[in-house]
C-alpha cells in the first residue's frame, strides 16, 4: 500500500506508546513507600488485584531490547531474588485487606530463568498469602530457546494459561542483526512442549522496523508464526531509543527502515495475518475470534495497562520485583530498578517504591478518553462526564490538535465525539497525545508513531 507524503511525517512524529497516562517519564521521587502504603492500605478487602511479578534477568541482551533486564551466567543472583520475591510478597500482603488476585502475570526478562523449583515455590507463596481466584488468568513472559520438558511441566503445574513467546522475527539475517538466533524450530519447539504439558494459550510477540528487515520478511515472519496456530499475536514498531538503552548502539542504525518502509511492513504482517483469520485489536494485537482478547474488543470493554492490551479489569495492579510497575485506585507506582537498592528496600521490611505518581481528578479524566480511543478507536468525550468521570469540558484544550489530524484525513470530529478512520487507525497515539496535559511541556524522548 503506497502512503501519502502526510501520513509519512505523521509516522516519524515521536509520542507515547500510552500503556498508562500520566506517562512513567512523568513519575517522581513525591510518592514513596509511604505514600503506596497508605494507598495499600486503603483498598478494601472486596478490592481485586493484578499482580505483576518482574524478573530482570536474561541469558544474553539482544541489540534490541527496550527492556529493563541484565545477562546473568550464575544461579546465585536468581536464587536470591526469588528469595527477595518471596519476601515482598509477605510484606506486600501485610499492608492491605485485598487478598482476592484475579490475573497473574510474570515479565522480564525472561521470568522463565527462575527455573521449575523457583516458580512452584513462588507459586506456592502467592496461593499461602494470597486468594488466587479459580479460572483467572496466570501468563507469563518466555524465551523460545529458554523451554524445555521440564519448565513447561512446572509451568502447568503452577496454573499458567498463558504463555507469551517473543519471536521478534524469524529470517536469519534480521535475527543476526538483533543479537538473537532463534531458528522457527525453536518456537515450534516450544509451542509444542508448552502445549502438550497443558498450557493450551500462546502468544507471540512480533517486531517490524528492525535492521535490515524488508516488506517480505516481516510478512515471512507472521506467515509462519500463524503456522503455529497462537490465540494472539502482537506486532509492533522496534522502538530505536539508544538514548535510553546503551546496548541498542550495537544495531546499524543506518540498516533500520525508514517510515515509509516501516508502514509497509506493518501493512504486510497485518493482511498476513487478517487473511488467516485473526482480528485485529486496538492498535497492534491480533486474536482468534473465540480469544477472551476478541471478545473483549467486540463488547467494548478491552483495557489497556503496561502489559499493553488486556483483559484484566482488576481494582489495582499490584508491582512487585525490581523496576515493576504498578497502578491502585489512587495513582502508580514504580520499584527501585537497581537490584541492590530493591533488595535493601524489601529486607528493611519497606516498600521497594522510589516514584510514582498521585491521580488527580483531571488524571483520571484523561487517562479514560485515552484509553477509550486506544482500545475502541472512537470516543465521545463529551459522554465521559455522565459516568461520573469528571467535567468533559476540560479536555476541549484536545481540539486543535484533532482538527489538525482531522485535516490530515486521520480522524473525524463532530462535537466531542472522535472516530479514528480506517487509513488514520495506524496513527491512534497521536490522537491520543493530544489529550496528554503532560506531553505539551515535556522534554522527554518517545518513539515514532508507527
Amino acid at each position: 500500500m503506497a502512503h501519502s507524503e502526510t501520513a509519512l511525517i505523521l509516522a516519524e512524529r515521536s509520542v507515547p506508546r500510552y500503556t498508562s497516562y500520566p506517562t512513567a517519564p512523568h513519575f517522581s521521587p513525591a510518592v514513596d513507600a509511604a505514600t503506596v502504603a497508605g494507598w495499600l492500605g486503603d483498598l478494601p478487602e472486596s478490592a481485586t488485584l493484578s499482580l505483576y511479578l518482574h524478573v530482570p534477568f536474561c541469558s544474553a541482551i539482544c541489540n534490541y531490547c527496550g527492556c529493563t533486564t541484565k545477562a546473568v551466567m550464575r544461579d546465585e543472583p536468581l536464587e536470591r531474588y526469588a528469595a527477595t520475591l518471596e519476601r515482598e510478597i509477605g510484606l506486600v500482603a501485610g499492608l492491605t485487606r485485598a487478598r482476592r488476585v484475579t490475573h497473574l502475570h510474570w515479565g522480564g526478562g525472561t521470568p522463565g530463568l527462575l527455573g521449575p523449583v523457583r516458580l512452584k515455590r513462588l507459586r506456592r507463596i502467592l496461593g499461602e498469602r494470597f486468594d488466587l481466584a479459580p479460572g483467572g488468568e496466570h501468563a507469563i513472559e518466555l524465551d523460545p530457546r529458554n523451554i524445555d520438558e521440564a519448565l513447561a511441566g512446572a509451568l502447568a503445574e503452577t496454573g499458567v494459561t498463558r504463555a507469551s513467546l517473543g519471536v521478534q522475527d524469524l529470517n536469519h539475517h534480521v535475527q543476526q542483526g538483533i543479537g538473537r538466533v532463534q531458528p522457527f524450530e525453536t518456537v515450534e519447539r516450544a509451542t509444542r512442549l508448552l502445549r502438550e504439558a497443558g498450557v493450551a494459550a500462546i502468544n507471540l510477540d512480533l517486531l517490524y522496523g528492525l535492521p535490515g528487515q524488508s516488506v517480505d520478511d516481516a510478512r515471512r515472519t507472521a506467515r509462519l508464526a500463524a503456522s503455529l496456530d497462537p490465540s494472539r499475536l502482537a506486532i509492533f514498531g522496534y522502538a530505536h531509543v539508544p538514548w535510553l538503552k546503551a546496548h541498542q548502539r550495537l544495531i546499524d542504525a543506518s540498516a533500520l527502515p525508514g517510515a515509509a518502509e516501516r508502514m509497509a511492513q506493518a501493512d504486510a504482517a497485518r493482511a498476513e495475518l487478517e487473511r488467516r483469520g485473526y482480528e485485529a485489536i486496538g492498535l497492534d494485537h491480533f486474536a482468534r475470534p473465540d480469544d477472551d482478547l476478541a471478545r473483549a474488543a467486540r463488547r467494548g470493554d478491552m483495557r489497556r495497562n503496561f502489559q499493553g492490551y488486556t483483559t484484566d479489569v482488576a481494582d489495582a495492579l499490584i508491582p512487585l520485583g525490581a523496576s515493576s510497575i504498578g497502578r491502585l485506585p489512587a495513582g502508580f507506582a514504580q520499584n527501585a530498578a537497581d537490584v541492590a537498592g530493591w533488595r535493601r528496600a524489601v529486607e528493611a521490611g519497606v516498600l521497594p517504591v522510589t516514584k510514582g505518581l498521585a491521580l488527580t481528578p483531571d488524571d483520571i479524566l484523561r487517562a479514560r478518553a485515552i484509553e477509550r480511543l486506544m482500545c475502541d478507536f472512537a470516543i465521545d468525550f463529551g459522554a465521559l462526564a455522565l459516568d461520573g468521570a469528571g467535567d468533559a469540558a476540560a479536555l476541549d484544550d484536545a481540539t486543535p490538535e484533532l482538527d489538525r489530524l482531522q485535516s490530515d484525513g486521520v480522524l473525524t470530529r463532530e462535537g466531542r465525539r472522535v472516530t479514528m478512520t480506517p487509513r488514520g487507525r495506524p496513527f491512534v497515539r497521536l490522537a491520543a497525545a493530544a489529550f496528554d496535559r503532560y506531553l505539551r511541556a515535556s522534554a522527554a524522548k518517545h518513539s515514532v508513531a508507527v
